[in-house]
């Protein structure tokens, strides 16, 4: 029978220390909070990738790599004395249950969006604590991906009543924007074409959010799509012994084109040149 779930990470918690113990390995025991950063965003992205696929090993292994690069820190952070993985397991617990009222305790919500409401609402109660002024904006990080950043920001707003009344009303200012970027391209102004090229962009989050899309899926799928397409294109051109640097544009454009009818028969989607 296999080890308890508790007892397994016990296990976890003592690789981790032993690792970066005096006898343990050279590269782990030099990390820090910060040289960590981006190893912690890598393997969530990973992560993603993998439940997006939905294979059951690749999903075992990311997350397990996500809640290493978890234990990661906290060993680091025991060794300078900020706090320990029971310190951390201990306010994760007491949070969890003070959000969630309508499980552990009297509070009554009938549907997710009242779970929700009422968790920003406790969320917002406990920031304000110390009297400290709080936006209906806080708690989206800087760091995000920018779409997603983007559609957090207008989701948070939205709460409050500020947002368009349908998906048709945000696709107009999408249509405005696009004004907007062909003034800023006829004019030439680097600076202002950057901010109304960011305005079409902002614009077109608010259409994703409201037709209940993750904006950022809806672009990571795009880039999917070209690679893969675009490769179809290299592979096309090889076998006439060209490489796209080498071939005009309008062989490009009919191996594109190519490239996207093998995909249509395939069952895949349909959609123009990017």
């Amino acid at each position: 029978m296999a080890d308890s779930p508790g007892t397994l990470f016990d296990s976890l918690l003592d690789v981790m220390a032993r690792l970066r113990g005096e006898q343990g390995c050279p590269w782990d025991r030099e990390q820090t909070h910060v040289s960590l950063t981006p190893y912690l965003i890598e393997e969530a992205y990973e992560a993603l990738e993998a439940l997006e696929g939905g294979k059951r090993d690749a999903m075992m292994e990311e997350l397990g790599d996500v809640l290493f690069q978890v234990v990661f820190h906290a060993q680091v952070a025991r060794e300078l004395g900020e706090f320990s993985m029971a310190d951390l397991l201990e306010r994760l617990v007491a949070k969890m249950v003070r959000r969630h009222p309508h499980v552990f305790g009297e509070a009554k919500v009938s549907t997710a969006g009242e779970a929700f409401s009422q968790w920003e609402r406790i969320k917002h109660e406990e920031a304000t604590q110390g009297g400290a002024p709080r936006s209906v904006l806080d708690g989206v990080p800087q760091s995000l991906p920018a779409l997603l950043r983007a559609q957090r920001l207008q989701e948070k707003a939205a709460r409050t009543g500020f947002d368009w009344k349908d998906p048709a009303g945000a696709w107009a200012k999408v249509k405005e924007e696009v004004g907007e970027v062909n003034e800023a391209l006829a004019g030439g102004d680097g600076a202002h074409l950057q901010e109304e090229l960011g305005d079409l962009l902002f614009a077109v989050v608010n259409v994703a959010r409201l037709r209940g899309l993750d904006a950022e899926g809806c672009l990571r799928r795009a880039a999917d799509k070209f690679r893969r397409r675009f490769m179809l294109m290299e592979g096309a051109l090889a076998a006439e012994g060209k490489s796209p640097s080498e071939a005009p544009l309008e062989q490009m454009d009919r191996s594109w084109e190519a490239a996207k009818a093998r995909e249509r028969d395939a069952g895949g989607s349909e959609s123009g040149r990017p």
